[in-house]
């Protein structure tokens, strides 16, 4: 039987979710063997300066995804959140296992809550959503840039370089440091990433033999949550690198609702809004809140950015 080859990042992290999805595979009656082989990424490669400050996007699928295309892989197994939102021609994702908890995490030095932090408190982040809404809830934290996988980000902060640090409740848990939180995040006050706590299974479009296991991983639950999440992302023309949250969950007679926000990088302009919609058509509900939120404000944010973005890479800013 041919063993199946799955890609993953190096990080411990990632290398925890492959061994994840290939002990699925394995389990499953009459399954091939599963290898998996580490590729290394752009955004790995990458780690003094801020992920905002890289053009381009897919930092962290990228060299994995040309892996697949060309054949040198069978499955490729992503954090969902660093997937863009236009998959390559000739791939797809075959199925979204069950979602890890999608919340955001605060890490403390000394045990303190992000309300009890003094002004003045370092705050680490690497993410541009989580720095707006930090800024626009406690405008007197001192924020700065965090790179580096888990326990790297972890040992920072407990050497003394942060107070604190917010990370993914997902990959702390899955590294089994979950005694670490200090304190998890309301998805409804402090909006997590699109799909974020989920993973990706991807596989060649036309690959039927690999689909015939993967697609028996997927959970439809999970999968139309984070639909509904990478739809509003996609509608409102945003990437990793846009200040955007949002947040689905399942409600009781087949219902969905779906919480948002886009802010300004500086936390100061924010629109935040929320709709209720069948589970039947999670696409549609994340389009249609994108849609009411760009009519309510968020246009203006995103052209901002657009500007600013547009002035930062011009030549005249790179010694041209």
């Amino acid at each position: 039987m041919k063993t199946l080859i799955l890609g993953s990042r190096g990080s411990r992290l990632a290398l925890w979710q492959a061994e994840h999805v290939r002990s699925l595979i394995t389990a499953l009656p009459g399954a091939p063997p599963v290898s998996i082989e580490i590729i290394s990424t752009r955004g790995d490669r990458i780690q003094d300066v801020p992920l905002s400050a890289v053009s381009g996007q897919a930092f962290f699928t990228r060299e994995i995804e040309t892996a697949l295309a060309e054949g040198r892989i069978d499955l490729a197994v992503h954090s969902m959140k660093d997937l863009e939102t236009t998959m390559p021609d000739g791939l797809r994702v075959a199925a979204v296992p069950r979602r890890e908890d999608p919340r955001d995490a605060f890490l403390s030095r000394t045990g303190s809550t992000l309300a009890q932090l003094q002004p003045g408190a370092r705050v680490g982040t690497s993410s541009l959503r989580r720095r707006a809404q930090l800024a626009r809830a406690f405008p007197h934290l001192r924020l700065e840039e965090l790179r580096g996988n888990v326990p790297t980000r972890i040992r920072k902060m407990q050497e003394g370089e942060y107070e604190g640090i917010i990370l993914a409740t997902a990959g702390i848990t899955r590294l089994g440091m979950g005694d670490l939180i200090t304190e998890s995040l309301d998805p409804e006050g402090f909006i997590p990433a699109p799909a974020q706590g989920a993973l990706a299974l991807q596989i060649r479009s036309e690959d039927i033999e690999t689909a015939r296991w993967v697609e028996a991983l997927d959970d439809p639950s999970s999968r139309r949550a984070v639909e509904a999440e990478r739809a509003l992302l996609a509608h409102a023309e945003g990437g990793c690198q846009l200040p955007l949250g949002a947040y689905a969950r399942m409600l009781p007679g087949e219902e969905m609702k779906l919480s948002a926000i886009i802010l300004s990088p500086d936390g100061k302009n924010a629109v935040s809004d929320e709709i209720t919609g069948s589970i039947e058509n999670p696409r549609e509900l994340g389009i249609r809140l994108a849609e009411r939120m760009l009519d309510h404000g968020a246009d203006e944010i995103l052209r901002e950015m657009r500007i600013k973005t547009n002035e930062d890479q011009s030549p005249s800013n790179h010694g041209g």
